[in-house]
């Protein structure tokens, strides 16, 4: 008898595990987080799961609450004799935290890796890292998703007439450089120096934007600071319109007042992570079909390569 395939969702990921769930075909787990008045909390699964290919959904951003609850539905599922245990994190937290650029400094991401697979993670499925080599601090097989295969067709249907594409920072510049190649475009680079985290104190463009329709780029969403700098000095420099394009929107402090009070066309998110509230600029593409997909692939053994925008480049060049 083949293993059958169960999904679950902790707290943080509610409403995607459902959609997820939805393209799949299956029913979501049913589960329930005993929460206790000292704040402790207990993933208790409702069905059986014994033999089973058990998919966890859990975008671990903050409260950290969200990441010991994966841990411990992780565990729970180890415990409770599933066949194999797959952490499906749509956004990694702590990601930013790769490396240390600083003495006496965590490297949070390959701890959180280290936990995944300390609590019993058999493969990781996960979408967009702030740095690909994370995938390199996992010693079980990590399935990362690329979200260009979701916005390209809504970047198509945009018909920009001088269409170019933009990377808010130098480290965004080859994730941007891919999708300006598949759109045969200009790539152009806001160079941006930091004082201080979250703090920006000074950015250039790198690049001719003059009568053009710009779309900007990047992985994480978090204060909007960087954006709304980004894209005044976009339209200052002769940019005909700017829209941004971010795969998590993390969205914390005044970031709803930044971009509301930006010059920004529109800023379109995954739903990696909730919004806390809606907002005239920003629009919602769903990344449900697209795990949907990973998830069933896993399961039947099967390549995720056709996800991925450098297949679509292939294609393109036949």
């Amino acid at each position: 008898m083949n293993p059958s395939v169960k999904i679950f969702s902790g707290t943080g990921s509610q409403k995607l595990a459902e959609k997820i769930a939805k393209q799949f075909g299956a029913p979501i787990g049913k589960i329930n987080i005993q929460k206790f008045s000292d704040g402790e909390f207990q993933p208790i699964f409702l069905e059986s799961i014994r033999g089973d290919y058990v998919f966890l959904v859990q975008s671990t951003y903050a409260p950290t609450d969200n990441l010991m609850e994966l841990l411990l539905m992780i565990d729970a599922a180890k415990r409770a004799s599933a066949y194999k245990i797959i952490a499906v994190i749509p956004y990694y937290g702590f990601a930013r935290q790769d490396r240390k650029d600083k003495p006496r400094v965590a490297i949070g991401s390959k701890l959180i890796a280290t936990l995944l697979e300390a609590a019993g993670a058999n493969r990781v499925i996960t979408m967009d890292l702030h740095a690909p080599q994370i995938q390199a601090f996992f010693e079980v097989p990590v399935d990362h998703l690329d979200s260009s295969a979701i916005f390209i067709p809504y970047i198509e249907q945009l018909k920009l007439k001088n269409l170019a594409f933009a990377a808010p920072d130098v480290g965004s510049t080859n994730r941007v450089r891919e999708v300006a190649s598949y759109f045969n475009a200009e790539m152009v680079i806001c160079d941006k120096h930091r004082k201080r985290a979250n703090e920006i104190a000074s950015m250039v463009v790198i690049g001719d934007v003059t009568n053009r329709d710009i779309v900007i780029i990047d992985d994480i969403c978090d204060t909007g600071g960087t954006l709304a700098k980004a894209a005044a000095l976009l339209k200052e420099k002769g940019a005909r319109s700017v829209r941004a394009i971010i795969t998590h929107p993390v969205l914390s402090g005044k970031a709803y007042e930044n971009i509301e009070n930006s010059v920004l066309e529109e800023l379109v998110v995954c739903d990696t992570i909730p919004l806390k509230k809606e907002t005239s600029k920003i629009k919602i593409i769903s990344v449900a079909e697209l795990f949907a997909i990973a998830i069933r692939n896993a399961y039947e053994n099967k390549s995720i390569t056709s996800l991925f925008i450098h297949s679509q480049l292939r294609g393109k060049d036949k």
